[in-house]
């Protein structure tokens, strides 16, 4: 209450107003601190509610709207107290008061909208950490900023809007300052409107290993930034990639694979042609048996073909695994256990050979060529 008399104080100070005035302009000061004692109270409320659930919304808008509605119902107020002033003395000192009464209120709004976005925005991390779900920070952080900056220039643009500028003018304004600035700003621009697309299409997030077939670059997500986007190399270099790269390249994300694939070839010697029947059931066998082998995808094992010097078959399967590490160790294991198998039936893989088919009398010339020739003297 003792605001509202300092208000009122003030008022009398700068214009003297009669009696009446003076009482309307106090009553609508008293219950306009009465209803931010109220608001206050009711928000108070609120926010403990909110804080029992486990919603996010809830949440957001007690703790976001609190301080803005508080300042709203004074503004509301005040205005309300100044248009009570005689015609003449507020046309003469308080003539642009409804539009600073609207400004405030359109500012209060996107103060509130932003509050609520950046309590919305700090609720959904905690809750997916607490969750056990995996978090990209950076793309929380990139959306909440893009909103909060559309709030601040949609608040801006009904600003000027409500003060009476045009805004086919200021856009029009903006469409010719902007392209010149495009042309300015043409790589600046394309790095951001690329960092926007990664943003919205999310090909890939922090924390995951990229490779590009067009390009060297290949390691791990440690940052996407608006304007450039940090690898780390498997050999702890730390690669800048400009934004706008991403749109003309091609992208691989393995960290996203679903299983990682065996396709190896083995081979056997010819010798061994009776045996790659039974050898080839008991490795379908053991890759079906196998803890580690998806029998989700495809899981084959044939004979391939007649090479030179093998008789060979492949080995086409998935591991359950997608960690890089756990899939060699898995890809060992089963390359062990093929080996076994083909020791087990008697068989040997085979390596590079060569024989060589020489017609028995050509051996026998030049067996006797060579015994005539070294009795010969001279040689």
């Amino acid at each position: 209450m003792e605001e509202a008399g300092d208000v009122l104080e003030i008022i009398n100070e700068v214009m003297p107003l009669d009696w009446i005035t003076m009482v309307q302009i106090g009553v609508v000061i008293f219950v306009t601190a009465l209803a931010d004692l109220v608001v206050r109270q009711i928000f108070v409320r609120l926010e403990r509610k909110a804080l029992e659930t486990h919603r996010v919304w809830d949440d957001a808008f007690a703790l976001g709207c609190r301080r803005p509605a508080r300042f709203a119902i004074w503004v509301i107020g005040l205005s309300i107290a100044i248009g009570l002033i005689g015609e003449d003395i507020r046309a003469g000192i308080f003539e642009p008061v409804a539009d600073a009464r609207n400004v405030a209120l359109i500012a209060i709004v996107a103060w509130a909208l932003i509050r609520m976005v950046r309590r919305i925005e700090i609720n959904l991390v905690n809750q997916w950490y607490q969750e056990g779900e995996a978090v990209d920070q950076t793309t929380v952080d990139a959306v909440s900023k893009l909103v909060r900056i559309t709030i601040l220039v949609t608040a801006a643009l009904v600003t000027l809007q409500t003060l009476g500028f045009s805004l086919t003018s200021l856009l029009a304004a903006g469409g010719i300052g902007g392209l010149a600035i495009g042309f300015a700003a043409q790589d600046l621009l394309s790095n951001f409107f690329g960092g926007l697309t990664i943003y919205m299409e999310r090909p890939f997030s922090v924390g995951d290993w990229v490779r590009s077939p067009d390009r060297e670059i290949e390691g791990t997500v440690e940052e996407i930034g608006w304007r450039r986007t940090v690898i780390r190399t498997f050999d702890l270099r730390p690669l800048y990639v400009p934004n706008a790269v991403f749109n003309q390249i091609s992208l691989e994300n393995p960290s996203r694979m679903f299983h990682r694939r065996i396709f190896e070839t083995v081979g056997v010697r010819y010798d061994d042609f009776d045996k790659i029947e039974g050898i080839l059931k008991d490795v379908r066998q053991m890759l079906h048996d196998h803890e580690e082998i998806t029998k989700q995808r495809t899981l084959m094992v044939y004979f391939n073909t007649y090479a030179d010097s093998s008789l060979d078959f492949f080995i086409y399967c998935f591991t359950e695994t997608k960690v890089w590490t756990e899939f060699h160790s898995v890809k060992e294991d089963v390359l062990l256990k093929v080996g076994q198998i083909i020791e087990k039936h008697g068989a040997e893989i085979a390596y590079p050979t060569r024989t060589l088919h020489v017609p028995e009398g050509l051996v026998t010339q030049g067996a006797a060529t060579e015994a005539g020739g070294a009795d010969e003297p001279g040689r």
